[in-house]
């Protein structure tokens, strides 16, 4: 585990002093390597939350580019950056935050054949993406590998956040329905941009205690928000015995 240097010291004195984190908690953020998968609406308050504690190595995966559609919900980007690539211009916003995290952008589209080759030396795999076909191929991969997944999403006045270690997995919780790529996206169903912020924002806070220790095993839980009535809940998702993906891990 990483020293921290004096100066990390100073950067990170409010969360030191935290008896639930201290130097031990902060040394463990530091050693850490996360995958975020998708610089959008989850990964506009994922990135900077994670860059900001202190999470010694990011991974930012997006092939998109910023339009001004974007821009209601993803907070990374200006009018300025139409057309640029979302994870260049995160690992820039990165570099400016926190010089003592490295970032990593990977202008690739995530799918079942690259997945694995992606995602293998990271320590926990976040998952922000739009669509059921990429948040399946990279859980089936997850599970392959044995590399926790927190997967947040929102739609519409909807959010969700679950943690998944191996079994009970994401497919456990959506089943083998959803792996084409024509389902729904924000992009038809329409999100309220200030929903995005806060499903991002409990998805970094749980990715954060995760990755210190803080609270409750969280895995295998689902947590949903609902926009309209302002009100969380937290379902338990079983395993399914007959999931193609988990079932014989």
């Amino acid at each position: 585990m990483r020293d921290l240097t004096d100066p990390e010291l100073e950067r990170y004195a409010r969360h030191i002093v935290l008896p639930q984190v201290g130097g031990v908690g902060q040394r463990k953020l530091k050693a850490t390597k996360v995958a975020v998968i998708g610089a959008g609406g989850i990964g506009s308050a994922v990135i900077p939350a994670l860059a900001g504690a202190g999470v010694g190595q990011l991974t930012i995966i997006d092939d998109d580019v910023v339009e001004l559609g974007n821009l209601h919900r993803q907070p990374l980007f200006r009018e300025r950056d139409e057309g640029y690539s979302k994870a260049d211009l995160a690992l820039q916003f990165v570099h400016r935050l926190n010089r003592f995290v490295e970032a990593t952008p990977v202008q690739k589209r995530i799918s079942p054949e690259n997945a694995e080759e992606l995602l293998c030396s990271h320590d926990l795999v976040i998952d922000g993406s739009d669509n059921f076909a990429t948040r399946l191929a990279v859980s089936d991969v997850c599970v392959r590998l044995g590399i926790p997944l927190l997967s947040a999403a929102a739609v519409q006045f909807q959010g969700q956040v679950g943690l998944f270690r191996s079994k009970p997995c994401y497919r456990c919780f959506v089943g083998d329905a959803f792996d084409a790529d024509d389902c729904d996206t924000c992009a038809e169903l329409g999100v309220l941009g200030a929903l995005t912020g806060t499903v991002g924002g409990f998805a970094a806070l749980l990715a954060i205690n995760f990755i210190v220790g803080v609270g409750e095993d969280q895995a295998g839980k689902l947590h949903l928000f609902d926009g309209e009535k302002l009100d969380w809940r937290t379902i338990q998702i079983p395993s399914d015995p007959g999931c193609k993906a988990c079932s014989s891990v």
